[in-house]
């Protein structure tokens, strides 16, 4: 009898450790399988490195970047046609700048002069430049920030300022020719003259400024010999190298100190003001429920008007910080078109502005600049985000 109690005892000891044992497992799978009651509750987990540095994540976030550029692009070519002829000056359309109604006066004339082909002059060499532009630059911002910022306790407004500014001179530096036809090709109007592109392309190749040198030689060149030696070494120094594949770099150093607070400013904004949307006191009303394939470690996406705002505030706040050195870059640029096509540097080039308008002529177009860069940002970061979700990423 004491030995039946005793095995009775140690079948209900088993039964209750088994027992305890499926609960805890069967809690941990609970834990498991439900998502978080808002999106910022499992904040420290991170997309695994090991994923993101993958082949198959690098090209699905280019073509998601590229498809995104291209979207954004598409929508906001007739503003940025009237853009660039605002910026460089063109002496046809000079008429309508600081009017309050110049953006659409300018767009009519075009279209009146062109045809609704001649507001989207360009544009086919803008998407050739836009795709791997854009592509590259989303791709490098994934692959920078992955390294820059492991994890979250690595997560600063610092990192994430360096690793946008950075993503934003590599894809600058492999995409820019393509930057300079295109500006040069939405210069020109109707009443100028049209060029096909490879006539633009050789004319930039070959384009060469006026030798000062020459006067020097002249029976009638004033100052003595040093200064003329003085002179000449200044000419040199100021149009070295005169031809070539150099020419399609034009302002290449203003874009460069413009993209990096343009790009830097501009991830650093999207990145914050969706971590704000995220926060769990708004979360229900901003993001979208996470499906059965959302990918490990990645927060719930923002619902459309979300992110289109957070994107819309990164274009306003990145444009407003960079937008002098790119009025400089773009009158570098039609350095060519206009002009006896002396390579103008930087403090020429501004000072040049400066003697023009002033103060205010660093800022000329800044309003459709603004018109611009609001649904540019906003399309490019939204169809950026959706298009990471199609691909799986």
């Amino acid at each position: 009898m004491p030995q039946t109690y005793a095995a009775d005892l140690s079948s209900m000891a088993q039964a209750a450790q088994t027992k305890a044992q499926h609960g805890i497992a069967a809690a941990k799978q609970q834990t498991k399988s439900e998502p978080p009651l808002c999106p910022t509750d499992d904040e420290n987990k991170v997309m695994p490195k090991t994923k993101t540095f993958s082949w198959d994540y690098a090209w699905r976030s280019g073509v998601a970047g590229g498809v995104a550029g291209c979207a954004a692009k598409t929508i906001v070519a007739p503003l940025d046609r009237v853009k660039i002829l605002f910026q460089a000056s063109n002496p046809v359309f000079a008429k309508y700048t600081g009017s309050s109604f110049g953006v659409l006066s300018a767009m009519k004339d075009i279209y009146g002069h062109e045809g609704s082909r001649g507001l989207f002059r360009g544009h086919s060499a803008t998407l050739l430049r836009i795709f791997p532009y854009a592509g590259i630059k989303f791709l490098a911002y994934e692959q920078i920030r992955a390294v820059i910022i492991p994890d979250q306790t690595y997560e600063t407004p610092l990192r994430r300022l360096v690793s946008g500014s950075l993503a934003g001179v590599t894809s600058v530096f492999f995409t820019y020719p393509l930057e300079v036809i295109r500006v040069r090709l939405a210069f020109e109007t109707k009443s100028q003259g049209r060029s096909p592109l490879i006539s633009i392309c050789r004319q930039i190749y070959n384009e060469q400024p006026v030798d000062k040198r020459a006067t020097a030689r002249l029976p009638s060149a004033p100052g003595p010999i040093g200064e003329a030696v003085t002179e000449t070494a200044k000419a040199v120094e100021a149009v070295t190298p005169r031809k070539g594949l150099v020419n399609f770099y034009r302002g290449f150093t203003p874009t460069i100190l413009g993209m990096l607070p343009y790009a830097g400013m501009s991830f650093l904004t999207h990145d914050t003001a969706t971590d704000l949307l995220r926060h769990p006191s708004v979360a229900q009303y901003t993001t979208l429920p996470k499906k059965a394939n959302h990918p490990p470690g990645k927060p719930a996406a923002l619902r459309s008007w979300a992110e289109l705002c957070a994107g819309g505030v990164a274009g306003l706040i990145s444009q407003t910080a960079s937008y002098p050195l790119e009025v400089i870059r773009r009158r570098m640029q039609v350095g060519g078109a206009v002009g006896d096509g002396h390579r103008l540097r930087i403090g020429e080039t501004a000072s040049m502005i400066w003697k023009e308008r002033g103060f205010r002529g660093f800022f000329v177009g800044l309003t459709i600049g603004y018109v611009k860069v609001i649904p540019l940002a906003a399309v490019s970061f939204y169809t950026y985000e959706r298009m990471k979700l199609v691909l799986g990423i």
